[in-house]
C-alpha cells in the first residue's frame, strides 16, 4: 500500500513572509514538499515515509536551516517542532491498542487516540502518544512506548549514505533536499499482518516545518486557520 501526498503552505502570512525572505509571494508558493507513504506487510510491518523539498531559488535555499545528518544524533529528542522538522500523524489500531478512550469516530474531532512523528534531518527523531486533541497537554508531549510499556517507539533511517545535505537538480534554480525513514510496526505487534493489514492505519496527516532563521513556514496537506497539524478534520484517510 502506498500514498503520495503534495504539501501546501499554509497562507496567512504569505505576503510577510515573502517580503521577509525579499522574493515574491509565487516564490514561496513554488516551494515544493512531497510524501510518499508506504505501508509494507511483509516480512517485517513497517510504516515509510519519505519527504522531498524543493526551493525554487537560491535566495530562499541560503536562508533554509536544513541540519545536516550526523550520525551521532540519531535518537530520541523532545522539541524538534522548533526547527526544521519533518512530522507525521496517524489514527489507527494499533495506536487504540493503548489508549484509554477507543472511539473510532472521527466525527467529534476530539476522541480518539493518535500519534505523533517528529524527525530532523540531522537524525534525531521523537514519537509521542495522545489519547485525544492534544491532550495529556504537558510539554514535552508523552513518548510513544513500545508494547512492553517501557521502551520508547523509534524510527530507521534509510538510505542516509545516499543523500546529500543539499543537492541542485538538472531544472536551473531548484534545490532538493530528501530524508526517508521507517516506523517499525512491530513495536506494537509481533506480526502486524495477521492483525489485519488493512486496518493498521485509518487516517494519516504528513506535514513538515521549514525554518528560514526566525521565519517558519508550515506545509500540509490542508491546512486548518490558523494552522494546526493536530486538528483532525484535515486529516485524510489512508487507503493506500
Amino acid at each position: 500500500m502506498s500514498q503520495s501526498f503534495d504539501l501546501y503552505l499554509a497562507s496567512e502570512a504569505l505576503a510577510d513572509d515573502a517580503q521577509q525572505f525579499g522574493v515574491t509571494v509565487k516564490a514561496l508558493q513554488q516551494i515544493s514538499v512531497q510524501v510518499n507513504v508506504t505501508l509494507v506487510a511483509q516480512p517485517e510491518a513497517y510504516l515509510q515515509l519519505e519527504y522531498r523539498v524543493k526551493l525554487p531559488a537560491e535566495s530562499l535555499a541560503a536562508q533554509l536551516t536544513w541540519p545536516k545528518w550526523q550520525t551521532d544524533k540519531v535518537g530520541f529528542k523532545d522539541y524538534l517542532w522548533e526547527q526544521t522538522c519533518l512530522e507525521c500523524f496517524l489514527a489507527g489500531c494499533f495506536i487504540n491498542s493503548h489508549s484509554e478512550d477507543n472511539d473510532n469516530s472521527l466525527g467529534t474531532n476530539k476522541t480518539k487516540a493518535y500519534i505523533e512523528i517528529n524527525a530532523s534531518p540531522n537524525g534525531q527523531y521523537a514519537l509521542y502518544e495522545f489519547d485525544s486533541y492534544r491532550y495529556p497537554s504537558t510539554l514535552p508531549p508523552r513518548p510513544l512506548l513500545q508494547a512492553d510499556r517501557q521502551t520508547r517507539a523509534s524510527i530507521d533511517w534509510n538510505n542516509i549514505s545516499k543523500l546529500q545535505t543539499a543537492s541542485q537538480t538538472s531544472a536551473p534554480q531548484l534545490y532538493q533536499y530528501e530524508r526517508c525513514f521507517r516506523v517499525p510496526l512491530s513495536q506494537w505487534y509481533d506480526n502486524a499482518y495477521n492483525y489485519g493489514y488493512e486496518r493498521i492505519i485509518d487516517y494519516i496527516h504528513p506535514c513538515v516545518i521549514l525554518s528560514f532563521g526566525e521565519t517558519t513556514l508550515y506545509f500540509a496537506p490542508k491546512h486548518a486557520s490558523p494552522p494546526d497539524f493536530h486538528n483532525r478534520q484535515y486529516w485524510a484517510r489512508f487507503d493506500g
